[in-house]
């Protein structure tokens, strides 16, 4: 199987180089077994044993027969957020994260509608759902909300919007902060995720882009009240 002309070993490489990018993964961790990572990603084993295979050609994974695969000591990649400096609070305030997620997201929905495979389109409501699930039950909605942010910006296929998802991510967690205060933004967040993940069903790039335009302008009238 293909995607957009890469073979899906490439995008869970893809994936997981991500995941060290975004520091869930650093220098010296072990990945989780195989069983667990290749259902996360929605894979074969045989295909993320192959991904896994060319980040340790590259230099990015070590593998260690007999006790598991790890993150390089020096992965010799470039952070995500490197493409445009360090970011720290000092340097970037929420508002201006909220300006740059409503350049870039509303376009990222708009185009995964399009471009979404079956396999992507799954992941992104299954992430989705997670989020609704967590909100119901009061649960801390930060690792979904991004994820599905995150699923959404993979499935555009373009590779400078999945490479600026760990600077958005600042941003996002922010929101689900700043919405945890106000009843009002919760169910907001809820009903925006919603209408995202119909539109996004029915594969309508311009109710996708909308539905998440509105999610974002939400977002920054609940920061404007704090």
């Amino acid at each position: 199987m293909e995607t957009s002309g890469k073979r899906l070993s490439d995008c869970v490489a893809d994936e997981i180089l991500s995941m060290v990018a975004e520091q869930r993964f650093q220098a010296g961790d072990k990945l989780p077994n195989e069983n667990e990572l290749s259902a996360e990603l929605g894979v074969s084993r045989a295909t993320l044993r192959e991904a896994v295979r060319t980040l340790a050609a590259s230099g990015v994974l070590e593998i260690r027969r007999g006790v598991g695969t790890f993150v390089a000591a020096e992965t010799g990649q470039i952070d995500g957020a490197d493409m445009f400096g360090k970011l720290s609070d000092a340097q970037i305030g929420a508002r201006d994260l909220y300006e740059i997620r409503l350049i870039f997201e509303p376009q990222a929905a708009y185009l995964a509608a399009q471009r979404a495979s079956d396999t992507e389109l799954a992941r992104i409501l299954s992430y989705g759902r997670e989020v609704e699930r967590l909100i119901e039950s009061g649960g801390d909605r930060t690792r979904a909300e991004q994820s599905f942010h995150k699923a959404i910006a993979k499935a555009t296929h373009n590779a400078f919007i999945s490479r600026l998802m760990p600077i958005l991510y600042e941003g996002i967690g922010k929101g689900v902060v700043l919405s945890k205060q106000n009843e009002q933004a919760v169910k907001d967040t809820l009903a925006d995720h919603r209408l995202i993940m119909e539109f996004l069903s029915q594969r309508n790039p311009e109710g996708a882009r909308d539905a998440m335009r509105i999610h974002i302008l939400h977002a920054v009238q609940e920061l404007n009240m704090n």
